[in-house]
């Protein structure tokens, strides 16, 4: 494997409109967990234009304003300016509400009963697929390097906007971050990228000095900023007319965004909108939650780990742990994995536990990653002790 190389991750902001659908999805979800812990969601969100379509099927005894916690979420992000948001604004926007419940097929084969035809009265995965989980000890959040700094890139021009107050900024926006590796060592960033949607009156010297010396300056190590790295500012020359006016957005398209950045796999299946019956969302935090620890605990400096579920089945069907050859003290990717297994359940039911998934907790997720929050339940590592006890059992 070619050990020098650059490498390219991207992130997208609140106001991106597929994340738009993203956050309206959760915040959703959240409100039907906020009264109900046992609600099944699946909320599906278009936006385009003065338009908001949400679908899917939800069965739920929560009682809320659909319309409201649409309303409330796009203003959380930002879509409030009378003027320059007058197509796509938080209290003008069309809203259709196209759900209905969950399948009666798919509820006997989640639900912890018996049924004509199920193998087990457990409850079972809520979907058949495959989920992955990566950690590596790049960045202190164990995170690839150029994904984490893409996001962090975001997170500064959120708060330049909300917090700060900078006026021609608007909630649309992107970043990619170019990462140069020598012998499979971080040397440099070779370029940033960073398209913001701004108002009309504002210079183009104006934002890129800004996001150069407010952003980019700021929230990056110092030291992988050289004399050639490369800073491509708002490249197209403007970017007024951004968010849901702009293009459309759909859930669940910025899969990439929301995992490593394209550094490891993915199964393919989306997070937002999902209540964590679905494997798809809690299979892939839980994942990330054991291959996380395996790196804390010093096994290795990296780890992927994918799992396999059947519909309505409540145990995997594979599971595969791979350290890329980085295990420590000679340890095999095999017994890694035995001692993973002895430390956690990889049942649907029990990663629920686990992981204590029944909160109102998604809409924290939606932003910058899914990954890499210490307050969600996923990234702590204080399993990485057990992983430890288990393997000094073995070996």
């Amino acid at each position: 494997m070619n050990k020098s190389f650059i490498f390219s991750s991207e992130s997208v902001g609140e106001g991106h409109p597929d994340k738009v659908a993203d956050y309206i999805s959760d915040s959703i979800l959240d409100a039907c967990l906020k009264d109900d812990p046992k609600s099944r969601v699946a909320c599906e969100t278009l936006v385009k234009s003065n338009c908001v379509f949400v679908a899917g099927e939800i069965t739920t005894n929560s009682k809320f304003n659909y319309e409201q916690v649409v309303r409330d979420a796009i203003r959380d992000i930002g879509y409030i300016d009378a003027k320059d948001d007058a197509v796509f604004h938080a209290d003008e926007v069309f809203i259709s509400n196209c759900l209905t419940t969950q399948s009666p097929d798919i509820k006997q084969g989640v639900d912890a009963a018996a049924a004509d035809g199920k193998d087990t009265a457990e409850q079972g995965a809520g979907d058949q697929g495959i989920m992955f989980g990566y950690a590596c000890n790049q960045t202190e959040e164990l995170m690839p390097a150029p994904i984490m700094f893409a996001h962090r890139l975001l997170r500064e021009m959120a708060y330049q906007r909300k917090e700060v107050g900078v006026e021609w900024l608007r909630p649309d926006v992107k970043s990619q971050v170019a990462v140069e590796y020598v012998d499979g060592e971080i040397k440099g960033i070779r370029n940033v990228v960073i398209s913001t949607q701004h108002i009309e009156d504002v210079k183009h010297s104006t934002i890129r000095e800004f996001c150069i010396d407010e952003v980019i300056r700021k929230v990056l190590p110092a030291e992988l900023i050289t004399d050639e790295t490369e800073f491509l500012i708002n490249p197209t020359g403007k970017f007024v007319v951004g968010g849901p006016q702009g293009d459309a957005g759909l859930t669940g398209r910025k899969i990439i965004v929301d995992t490593y950045g394209g550094w490891a796999r993915h199964g393919g299946g989306a997070f937002s909108g999902k209540d964590p019956s679905k494997v798809d969302r809690s299979a892939a935090y839980f994942c990330r939650w054991v291959a996380k620890n395996i790196v804390a605990a010093g096994l290795a400096d990296e780890c992927e780990l994918q799992v396999a579920y059947a519909i309505g089945y409540p145990y995997p069907t594979s599971i595969h742990v791979d350290t890329f050859g980085t295990a420590k003290d000679g340890l095999s990717d095999a017994e890694i994995s035995a001692a993973a297994q002895r430390v956690f359940s990889f049942k649907p039911a029990d990663i629920v536990g686990q992981l204590n998934l029944l909160q109102p907790i998604y809409r924290q997720s939606t932003n910058y990653g899914h990954f890499a929050k210490a307050d969600l339940p996923w990234e702590s590592t204080a399993r990485a002790a057990e992983l430890k006890a288990a393997l000094g059992a073995a070996v």
